[in-house]
């Protein structure tokens, strides 16, 4: 990054966009213990596959973007294991914005299900592997609780800085 202090407009733009669409599926995806079977649930499904598709997408752009760019600097003297965890954090949100519409394709696909985007299809249906399905399965549902968790202190943090450090991390991330 040339200055440390301004990110690019990619940067907030990718950083805003994942964000908001990754809490879209996720949220859409933890209602679906709530949501009787039906034709409803499954339109909801196609709608989750989907902009979980999307995701995998700009978050795949957003990576690579963030490789062109460089790492976003710390504005604010951190002691040594804040600013590791900060970094931590940083790194897992970048790949559970990956890692989780992966794991919803590959339990898709194994499922025996062709994979669409609102109504385009992707990939086109193979033959079920059922364990290789129950495997995603089982990751995707429990990886949704542990990103759940990863967000809220990512944004936990967000409002330390704002509130109680008083920087500008917020502010930066919000083009200001």
């Amino acid at each position: 990054m040339k200055n440390n202090n301004k990110l690019s407009s990619p940067t907030i733009w990718f950083h805003w966009l994942t964000g908001l669409a990754f809490l879209t599926v996720l949220g859409i995806g933890l209602s679906f213990d709530y949501i009787p079977k039906g034709p409803s649930k499954g339109e909801l499904m196609g709608i989750h596959k989907s902009l979980g598709v999307i995701v995998f997408v700009i978050a795949t752009l957003r990576i690579i973007w963030r490789f062109k760019e460089g790492p976003i600097t710390s504005l604010s003297a951190q002691q040594t294991w804040q600013d590791k965890a900060a970094k931590g954090i940083h790194h897992l949100l970048l790949l559970s914005t990956v890692l989780m519409p992966i794991s919803g394709i590959v339990m898709t696909i194994a499922g025996g299900r062709n994979l669409s985007v609102f109504g385009a299809e992707v990939i086109s249906a193979g033959e079920k592997i059922p364990a290789l399905a129950s495997a995603f399965n089982t990751i995707h549902h429990y990886a949704a609780f542990t990103v759940l968790v990863i967000v809220l202190i990512h944004i936990a943090a967000s409002i330390k800085h704002h509130v109680i450090d008083k920087d500008r991390v917020l502010s930066r991330m919000l083009g200001r």
